[in-house]
């Protein structure tokens, strides 16, 4: 290990490898080696403190806090207003159908913000994207609370979607730069804690229409705090984008002896140096760590191997790959249902007879969802402990599955919920119901953001920003399916048919390919490895993927 002066932080070191199978890990530690959970550390990180794995803790939560806490102002402001379609449809004078168009369109540009600042922000950098991104976000939230036409509105609500479409895709490539594989999928969680909070945005949105100021004030509101986290973010987050070569724990000084070593041929010997001297290797220098200032530069990243437009079209060569698929439609199905389905039905069943409840308070049944989520959130760590404790009877190798046993017990909760709903909604029954159901849908729904994410970027050797890309575009498109008529095919077919038929045979067939997984998941990881994609995709990385 090399020599470090009191000024020089701990530097990590590990000898942990991936095998030739993406997914599968060699985490058994060797002497010197930092470790977690009695495991080496992987990715293994470069000897230099500026390298994103080896800040300081406290660095990386407040990067996370502020990636977290965009994830959550941008889902609340692309659903809050799902409570308003009836005020819409009357201040406008259009129909319901026509006026959720103002959470289905700007749903859709959310996924495709994705399709452009994702490789954007890998063709120029993390944070100057992030910024750039929520100054087009503030830009769309106060046009949309100045806005006196339907056109307007829609136009501003698609601008501050598509400006925070990045949201989601930046927290999981900023846990994949700074935190290690035994923290991801604790991290991750963390992140979808405050994306699943952002669909309790019409709870706020509901109870502001006593603000005075009619449905503009949830617009004021995001807007102030959307700036608050403009400044937060300029000061803690800094640049991630760092290229890693593949590291070799560092070395201690080496006694070579020159008769064994160096062939010194006709070169005539130095007066007093013999054959036996020792000649030593010097370790590495250790480049200081950036201040403060240079911290704050968002400028300085062009990725000249970076192709943005092959990017965009290469990411849709994702959609074949089973495990990214997989969070596609996972994401896709839940939100749409989550988001949409309860956020558009609860509102006009629960202010219409026989339960006549006010408007302000149409976004009560986001309670329940704050009631799922609180249940879910205690089992955050949960995958990251179970895939520890199956490594260490593994012999110190791990493979990707091993996290997705937690995932079980959500596999049939969630369509349960939605045969609860689907029943209370047709036959009336007490609100309690609706609460019940969507509590059930929530809880489940965390579990499979949070572990099927993480299992897809463990187990494929991918472009972490082109895999993203196809994950969010691929579940928005996915949502908006369901989301687009959805009033008008339960007027038709009932909420019974609907809800409780068809979304629930979606949503448990999705869910049940976790028993696929579970059981062959290694199998497939082998097979994608050997074919023309995998080759494809491989020759591709730009960056260090955290498998």
């Amino acid at each position: 290990m090399p020599h470090r002066n009191n000024e020089t932080p701990h530097l990590v070191h590990s000898h942990a490898h991936e095998g030739d199978i993406p997914g599968t890990v060699y985490l058994k530690a060797a002497e010197g080696d930092d470790t977690a959970y009695g495991q080496a550390l992987f990715p293994v990180p470069a000897e230099d403190p500026n390298d994103p794995l080896q800040w300081p803790q406290a660095k990386k939560i407040a990067i996370l806090i502020a990636c977290s806490l965009y994830s959550f102002l941008g889902n609340s402001a692309l659903l809050g207003p799902s409570v308003y379609i009836g005020l819409f449809a009357k201040e406008f004078g259009v129909t319901p159908n026509d006026a959720s168009g103002l959470i289905n369109y700007p749903n859709l540009a959310f996924g495709f913000g994705s399709l452009l600042l994702v490789p954007l922000y890998h063709k120029i950098g993390r944070r100057p994207v992030m910024l750039g991104s929520l100054i087009f976000y503030c830009a769309g939230l106060i046009g949309a609370s100045r806005a006196q036409s339907f056109a307007g509105l829609m136009v501003a609500r698609v601008i501050h979607g598509f400006g925070s479409g990045v949201c989601e895709a930046l927290p999981v490539q900023l846990v994949n730069d700074i935190f290690f594989l035994h923290e991801r999928g604790t991290r991750l969680g963390y992140y979808t804690v405050c994306l699943c909070l952002g669909a309790t945005g019409p709870l706020y949105a509901g109870y502001m229409l006593a603000g005075g100021y009619s449905w503009r004030l949830f617009f004021y509101v995001e807007f102030a705090f959307a700036m608050g986290l403009l400044i937060y973010s300029f000061f803690v987050v800094e640049e991630t984008t760092y290229h890693r070569n593949t590291a070799t724990p560092a070395q201690p000084p080496q006694e070579i002896s020159s008769d064994a070593s160096i062939d010194n041929g006709d070169k005539p010997k130095v007066e007093g140096i013999d054959d036996a001297t020792v000649v030593s290797v010097t370790a590495p220098v250790i480049p200081p760590r950036k201040s403060f200032a240079q911290t704050l530069k968002f400028w300085g990243v062009w990725e000249k191997d970076s192709p943005f437009f092959l990017m965009m079209a290469r990411s849709f060569t994702y959609y074949l790959v089973p495990p990214v698929l997989w969070v596609v439609t996972t994401y896709g199905i839940y939100i749409g249902l989550g988001a949409l389905a309860f956020n558009f039905t609860f509102p006009l069943k629960i202010t219409a007879p026989p339960y006549n409840w006010s408007e302000t308070s149409s976004g009560l049944v986001t309670l329940s969802t704050i009631v799922g989520y609180g249940l879910a959130i205690p089992f955050t760590s949960t995958s990251d402990r179970l895939a520890a404790r199956l490594t260490r009877r593994n012999d110190g190798v791990r493979e990707a599955e091993m996290r997705l046993g937690v995932m079980l017990p959500a596999m049939l909760i969630a369509p349960a919920g939605l045969i609860v709903y689907g029943f209370a909604a047709q036959r009336n029954l007490h609100w309690i119901a609706y609460f019940a159901a969507v509590a059930m849908t929530q809880f489940s729904s965390y579990f499979y953001f949070t572990f099927s994410l993480a299992y897809a970027i463990d187990s494929y050797n991918a472009n972490v920003s082109e895999m993203l890309i196809a994950m969010n575009l691929g579940k928005q498109a996915i949502s908006f399916g369901m989301g687009f008529n959805l009033l008008d095919w339960i007027l038709q077919h009932g909420y019974v048919v609907m809800i409780s038929g068809v979304f629930c045979g979606l949503l448990l067939a999705n869910n049940l390919a976790l028993i696929i997984f579970m059981l062959w998941g290694k199998r497939i990881r082998a097979f994608m490895s050997r074919t023309w994609l995998a080759r494809l995709h491989r020759s591709t990385i730009r960056e260090v993927v955290t498998h």
